[in-house]
């Protein structure tokens, strides 16, 4: 039941940005997360009025689309906790 994860320019240089361990953890998470989004060992919630979701990976969130139909989770955006909403 895997998902093909497309990663968007902008999530992309977010995370080459970040420090080697923090770019581990995440990269680690998004591959969890595309082998089996509905994982309860993933911290996923969807967002309230959005058709986005969140990856909760310590303080970083990762907002992603997904699209069950096709199979494919867009991972839209990075940021830590509070900025990454905005």
């Amino acid at each position: 039941m895997s998902y093909s994860v497309r990663i968007k320019r902008e999530a992309q240089r977010k995370l080459q940005r970040l420090a080697l361990n923090d770019r581990t953890r995440i990269t680690e998470r998004i591959a969890m997360l595309g082998a089996d989004p509905d994982d309860t060992a993933l911290d996923t919630k969807q967002l309230a009025g959005s058709r986005l979701w969140r990856l909760r990976v310590g303080r970083w969130r990762v907002l992603y689309d997904r699209q069950d139909n096709i199979r494919v989770l867009s991972i839209e955006r990075i940021g830590p906790r509070g900025d990454v909403y905005k």
